[in-house]
């Protein structure tokens, strides 16, 4: 019997671990951390993710001043920025994210990375060109 609650007590650690939601460390092509991301699921059963803490004290009343739409002039800090993520397989696709720095919104997909559960890619993409950035996983207690 006790052999049998370890390995359910393991194996939910491991289906846990493999989950898109949570907190992401946002890295841009340099390596430098920028931001925070909360993943979540939304009542309808989407997932979203929104920033919830910009990393640059100096930067954490930044305006998504290039966005267009009910984004416009927001706070970067708490902009929702992915949207309409659908589960597809491994994957949640069919959504949009949106680069507050640029104000441009692309279609999206995040996966966990296949080597490194604590990595997820996120896939922005127009047409046929693409651009996939690598969060890393944080703990909430960590930024």
């Amino acid at each position: 019997m006790f052999k049998y609650l370890i390995l359910l007590l393991f194996s939910f650690q491991i289906t846990t671990a493999q989950t898109v939601l949570g907190h992401w460390k946002t890295v841009d092509e340099n390596g430098v951390a920028k931001s925070v991301v909360k993943v979540y699921k939304t009542d309808n059963n989407k997932i979203e993710g929104k920033i919830v803490r910009i990393l640059k004290d100096s930067e954490r009343d930044r305006r998504c001043v290039k966005c267009e739409g009910s984004m416009k002039n927001e706070p970067i800090e708490g902009l929702v920025i992915m949207r309409g993520l659908e589960p597809e397989g491994d994957e949640y696709e069919n959504g949009k994210i949106t680069d507050p720095e640029k104000g441009r919104t692309y279609s999206c997909k995040i996966w966990i990375d296949e080597d490194n559960k604590d990595v997820l890619n996120v896939r922005g993409y127009w047409s046929f060109f693409y651009k996939t950035q690598h969060w890393e996983r944080v703990e909430e207690g960590e930024f």
